[in-house]
């Protein structure tokens, strides 16, 4: 039963998810352009679980690019309030639309402000009606089994929170440099201050084959050493090619004979690389920009050092959190 109740309640939030997930549309483009033209700050506020909820966006937003600070609305009318500039977007987050405690900043802050934009479950709320951009939050319900404890409609919330963060993230062209510039005393923002040698993989842990070797023996080597790719070597160990394991798949798909084909034949000739002396968070720009996840390392003479692979940068499961 435990595992059962389990699984219902992330049906429920799935569905939540599923249902703001549809409604995305003018309205969310409208906040993005508010938030993107701001000149100054972006103020979230709420109270309860959606004050907590606001505090995370807020997080997410200064960690990508938009800077942002969290407001309490009982605080605020009590003299934080004149932290509010003329040209802050403020974000309103209340799932009733009807908290006393917001409605009643809400005149004040649209005197001080550019632009409100509330994040609420009734788009037909005080709120929403007194918003410049009103984004649905609604779920079908809660995860709660008593339906009164913010549950489903908390996640839904977070997560269109991380949808504004990351398209406005996108939009202002945030790169690894700038999130590693906002994280300097994070492991993963020391992490990406190495070198690239000091983190790439070297000897025998490089799935690696000569330019005389079968796509078969390719293979194999790919599967062994399970990076997603294999480098290619000629003479002195100069890089002559790289396969990876989308590569593999349309050979398969294509009915490609791979014992019977050399490697040379299968194999993407002068691959991306970079050199052992450059920045880990530059390579990781490359990798975003031209969408790998596996980099050769080369010298001056193209002669191969290493492999870096984004899991040695950032960690595994990490990258997701960062693009």
């Amino acid at each position: 039963m435990t595992i059962e109740e389990a699984r219902e309640v992330l049906l429920i939030e799935e569905q939540g998810l599923a249902a703001v997930r549809e409604r995305i549309g003018s309205q969310f483009v409208k906040a993005v352009e508010l938030i993107h033209d701001c000149p100054s700050r972006v103020i979230i506020t709420g109270i309860g679980k959606s004050g907590i909820i606001g505090q995370k966006i807020t997080a997410t937003l200064n960690s990508t690019g938009t800077p942002s600070f969290f407001l309490h609305p009982v605080e605020a009318m009590h003299g934080d309030l004149g932290i509010v500039q003329e040209t802050d977007v403020v974000i309103a987050i209340s799932y009733s639309g009807e908290t006393a405690e917001l409605n009643l900043l809400l005149g004040n802050l649209k005197r001080r402000c550019a632009s409100v934009i509330v994040m609420t479950g009734v788009v037909e709320s005080t709120l929403a009606r007194a918003a410049d951009v009103a984004l649905d939050i609604s779920v079908p319900k809660e995860a709660c089994s008593l339906g009164l404890a913010p549950t489903a409609s908390t996640t839904a919330t977070l997560a269109l929170g991380d949808a504004l963060a990351v398209v406005l993230m996108n939009k202002n062209h945030f790169q690894a440099a700038d999130f590693r510039s906002n994280h300097p005393a994070g492991s993963l923002g020391a992490r990406l201050q190495v070198k690239v040698e000091e983190v790439m993989l070297t000897g025998t842990q490089i799935p690696l084959v000569t330019i005389a070797a079968s796509t078969e023996e390719a293979v194999a080597e790919l599967n062994e050493k399970n990076l997603g790719a294999v480098v290619v070597t000629g003479d002195n160990s100069r890089l002559e090619g790289i396969i990876t394991d989308g590569d593999v798949r349309r050979y398969v798909a294509s009915n490609l004979d791979l014992k019977n084909t050399r490697v040379e034949e299968a194999m993407t000739s002068n691959p991306i690389t970079i050199g052992g002396n450059i920045q880990a968070v530059d390579a990781l720009s490359i990798m975003q920009r031209h969408e790998v996840t596996v980099l050769p390392v080369v010298d001056a003479e193209r002669r191969l050092t290493g492999i870096l692979h984004l899991h040695d940068l950032l960690g595994k499961g990490e990258f997701r959190f960062l693009l």
